[in-house]
This record gives C-alpha cells, structure tokens and sequence, in this order.
C-alpha cells in the first residue's frame, strides 16, 4: 500500500489517501473532493472543479492520469 497527499494531487490539503494502486488514490482524492465541497469547503472547490473538468480535455486528463501513476509507482511502499 503506498500514501499520496490530497496535495500531492493538486489539492489544497495533506489528507493522506491510500491505495494499493494509483486507480485506487485517485478515486479516494475524488470521493475526498466531492465530500469537502459538499460540506461547504471552498478551499478544495477549485481542485473538485479540476477533478470533474479534467477529462473534457482528454488529452490533458491522460496527461494528468499518467504523471499521477508515475509518481506512485516512485513512491515507497507503506
């Protein structure tokens, strides 16, 4: 299982989210994003409108998904 910040995913926070997969981060950061903003956290509105944005660009979306998968798999397990 490796760690990756809510930050470390363009986000506002240090919330640490784990997965055993980069797939499994990223879907953790969304779940994160949707919460806080439905909850009225404004600091994390322009990462949530980022997240829902991001594949209308699928060029930019793909470009995002595999810096984010390279930068888990250099992370140390645990």
């Amino acid at each position: 299982m490796k760690t990756m910040t809510c930050r470390q995913l363009g986000g506002p926070c240090d919330l640490a989210l784990h997965g055993d997969s980069a797939d499994d981060v990223i879907k953790a950061q969304d779940q994160h994003l949707k919460d806080a903003t439905a909850a009225g956290d404004t600091r994390h509105q322009a990462a949530h409108d980022a997240m829902t944005g991001r594949w209308k660009n699928p060029i930019k979306g793909m470009g995002w998904y595999n810096d984010t998968r390279k930068a888990f798999a250099a992370l140390p397990e645990g």
